[in-house]
């Protein structure tokens, strides 16, 4: 049984969704009762692209772009931006649009439907705040700790191999003495890009603090770590980081550990700084011979 108009517009009208329709020449030509409380406008305001004026500036592009390459290409598209409530408050906004056709297969525009997601992004962002180093965006060390306890248990439990890896940004003091701390924030990032991309999909990268890395292996005993730590150590020693005019090559330390009879996961961490300075002062040595 098919609907009529007038229920149609009931339903439309009644919806808590945000819903919109555009024609083919991807003008909008009807916003619901939900869109209008929402920004506070009359229709007069919202047809056509007057819409597009209460998006946030930095969403702006963004926004029209995926619209208007839908819109071309007559595909079903899903966006966030930000959308300027009645009050002023910008709220973040889920927007799925979908394209229409007449029984004849003859496309004639499109219909959308948006929710408010403003709650569920600034959580998730506070989240990340807590979980995520604010420079180089990889876990931080107290999520870390977090995740190296779970995964320290696990190992106890079922007997399986865990690795360590603490690594730190060889003379990287100079790095800031010589080009500024920009630079050394530069670098930082670009070691922890380096480290994500050649890392596998179940380790547990972070940044442990300052200049120093921490990185955990499951299920990986000592003879897979080396091997895999001497393809790491070599990927960033071969690497130049490209700061402003200036080409910077960093080396870096490594220190292991392997999972034994520790009864604390803090203990594993103690045993690969120990095996870190270890390699520092060797390397220092060697240095000055």
């Amino acid at each position: 049984m098919r609907l009529k108009d007038e229920e149609y517009k009931i339903i439309v009208e009644s919806s808590p969704n945000m819903i919109w329709r555009a024609g083919t020449d991807a003008l909008c030509d009807f916003f619901n009762s939900t869109w209008l409380k929402f920004t506070g406008r009359q229709m007069s305001d919202e047809v056509g692209n007057g819409w597009a004026t209460g998006v946030h500036p930095e969403d702006f592009d963004e926004c029209l772009e995926i619209f208007l390459e839908s819109f071309k290409k007559r595909i079903p598209f899903e966006m966030e931006y930000r959308l300027k409530r009645f009050d002023g408050e910008y709220r973040w906004i889920n927007d799925r649009g979908s394209p229409l056709f007449r029984e004849d297969n003859t496309f004639i525009g499109y219909i959308g439907s948006c929710m408010d997601v403003t709650d569920k992004i600034e959580g998730q962002r506070l989240r990340d705040l807590a979980q995520n180093d604010g420079l180089t965006k990889i876990f931080n060390r107290q999520h870390f700790e977090y995740l190296g306890n779970i995964e320290f248990l696990k190992s106890k439990r079922y007997n399986t191999a865990l690795t360590l890896v603490l690594i730190d940004i060889d003379a990287f003091k100079n790095i800031n003495d010589t080009l500024g701390h920009f630079a050394g924030d530069y670098v930082l990032k670009e070691i922890a890009t380096i480290l994500s991309k050649n890392i596998r999909e179940f380790d547990i990268l972070a940044r442990f603090g300052g200049d120093e890395f921490v990185l955990l292996l499951p299920n990986t005993d000592s003879n897979a770590a080396k091997a895999f730590i001497n393809r790491l150590e070599n990927t960033i020693n071969t690497s130049m980081i490209l700061y402003e005019n200036h080409k910077i090559n960093v080396t870096a330390t490594f220190g292991i550990s392997q999972l034994k009879q520790e009864e604390k996961f803090e203990l594993v961490l103690k045993s690969a700084d120990k095996h870190l300075y270890e390699k520092k002062r060797e390397k220092e040595s060697n240095s000055s011979l």
